[in-house]
């Protein structure tokens, strides 16, 4: 089917529900966006394809019959993102010097490496120090650098985190770029893993070694240059137990005692060790093409009009995948059509009413299911002046087959947004309570960490787990999590989901007219390390 074709379809679309099943606007106007989005035409959406952009301009076209304005580049609805998928290119080769001997380390047995896609043919040289975990965690009194000179040198780390951080934290630092980030911000020129008794356990290297070329993905700056947390001090490779113990070989640490400290859960020796280490990976890089689409309502206090509050969702699923009763697409209904669904009918209801006193964007966002790649692009490359974005309230995978008890506002604790939205909820008879699985990580897992890590104050918004709740959502998290079961004949409550709607709305209201702008809560670890309005 053609481009027009499709938008043809979808204008259609938007007038059958109501029709079919005499629901009241405000919920055919959902199903309407859902029922296009997740329609078998869109083949899952997938960022980078044709049926992602035909995806974007819909949501454009929605957001001009609203009235919305554009918010993208150039004056346009889309923000042009370049993705790149990169993989390691090759088997390197890594030699450990002492003295004038030179030891090889061998690929597949001591080590893997890994892509460092910002420096497609990257090498280094240096000295080695054991730093732990490589954490720095001021509110838990940790600083695992403390003591050490690693300034020039190739940091060691074990990957993971010890027992009894902060949920949030945990999940955080369980990224090891995140890791990397502090190191290169103390000088490391490298970061290597080292496979640790929890990682033997869980994830032996034996089990790693076929992987070491999986596909990953980022964006490109308008440089051109591959984004990456730490590009001065990548994480190059995975070291195995063997190949740590050439690493330990001789030096004051001995590896037999950091292992044994990780199984007690005690502190780590750490330190330098002896010789030096030369390091290498290659990295095959291949790009494509995506887009966000940026809508804006203007606002109308001349001292706060140039304060922008974001109203996120992501627009892209996985497209196609695996059969599954021969069914090959992956429509995305709950994930994410209905996030979009639900801020597009949310810039409707604003429209409607008087002008916020702030701005408010409206950001439909590519490449969620990739990396949260879309949402850091726009956190990095804003289509407004740095520093004017005081918010961001995102909306990803509501589970909307039930009527509502409460929501979970992710993050909502560490800011005053927390408080808008336990309002607001109020308001429709609907308590905020905290996240019922915080080991399933969902605050690192959603766009609205891309705004966190920009230090702007920031929530996502979610379906709560009472009354029906937490047994619908495990069975959606069970059975229909990117699946092709994803789709609009799941038992979509659309009277919950006009509910959930209002909520945002409300939330957004309050938050885009008040007298103050969204504040950090004092000493909050988020707050802190990214220097967030408030947080000190």
């Amino acid at each position: 089917m053609t481009l027009r074709g499709l938008l043809l379809l979808a204008l259609l679309l938007l007038g059958a529900p109501a029709q079919a099943q005499q629901v009241p606007p405000d919920q055919a106007a959902l199903r309407a966006h859902i029922q296009f989005l997740a329609s078998d035409a869109m083949r899952g959406r997938e960022a980078g394809t044709q049926d992602y952009d035909v995806a974007a301009e819909y949501v454009a076209a929605q957001m001009l019959a609203i009235g919305l304005k554009p918010g993208g580049a150039d004056g346009g609805w889309f923000q042009p993102v370049k993705l790149v998928h990169y993989r390691s290119a090759e088997k390197a080769s890594w030699t450990l010097m002492r003295g004038n001997a030179a030891i090889p380390l061998q690929f597949g047995i001591d080590f893997v490496n890994q892509a460092a896609p910002a420096t497609p043919d990257f090498t280094a040289q240096g000295g080695i120090v054991f730093a732990g975990y490589g954490l720095v965690y001021p509110q838990g009194r940790r600083d695992d650098y403390k003591g050490l000179d690693v300034r020039g040198k190739i940091v060691a780390l074990l990957p993971g985190v010890p027992a009894g951080l902060p949920s949030d934290v945990e999940a955080h630092f369980g990224n090891d770029e995140q890791k990397a980030r502090l190191a290169q911000a103390r000088g490391a020129k490298a970061v290597i893993l080292l496979e640790s008794a929890a990682h033997r356990v869980d994830f032996p290297f034996d089990a790693v070694v076929p992987f070491f070329d999986y596909e990953q993905s980022s964006w490109a700056g308008p440089d051109g240059v591959t984004h990456a947390l730490a590009p001065g001090a990548p994480v190059v490779g995975y070291v195995s137990q063997a190949g740590a113990e050439k690493l330990f070989a001789g030096s004051r640490i001995k590896w037999v005692d950091v292992l044994a400290a990780e199984r007690k859960g005690g502190k780590l020796p750490t330190g330098p060790l002896v010789g030096t280490l030369q390091v290498a990976a290659k990295t095959r890089l291949r790009t494509a093409e995506s887009r966000n689409v940026v809508g804006l309502i203007e606002g109308s206090d001349p001292g706060l009009a140039r304060q922008y509050v974001i109203l996120s969702a992501h627009l892209d699923h996985v497209g196609l995948g695996d059969a599954v009763n021969g069914d090959r697409i992956y429509n995305g209904a709950m994930d994410n059509a209905a996030g979009v669904a639900t801020i597009l009918e949310v810039a409707r209801a604003l429209r409607a009413g008087p002008p916020p006193r702030r701005s408010i964007l409206i950001i439909a966002l590519t490449a969620e299911e990739k990396g949260l790649i879309g949402s850091s692009y726009f956190a990095h490359h804003a289509t407004v002046p740095k520093g004017s974005i005081v918010a961001d309230l995102n909306i990803d995978m509501p589970i909307l087959t039930f009527p509502l008890r409460d929501l979970v506002i992710l993050g909502g604790e560490r800011s005053t947004l927390g408080a808008s939205f336990a309002a607001a909820a109020a308001g429709e008879g609907l308590a905020t309570v905290p996240d019922p699985a915080p080991e399933e990580m969902f605050f690192v897992r959603s766009d609205h960490y891309s705004f966190v890590q920009a230090g702007i104050p920031s929530v996502s918004v979610d379906s709560g787990p009472g009354g029906a709740g937490d047994a619908a959502q495990k069975d959606y998290l069970a059975n229909h999590y990117h699946k092709p079961s994803d789709q609009l004949s799941l038992p979509f409550d659309w009277e919950a989901a006009a509910k959930f709607a209002r909520v945002n709305v409300a939330a957004a209201h309050a938050i885009a007219n008040a007298d103050d702008r969204p504040r950090w809560v004092k000493g909050d670890f988020f707050g802190v390390e990214y220097d967030g309005h408030g947080a000190r």
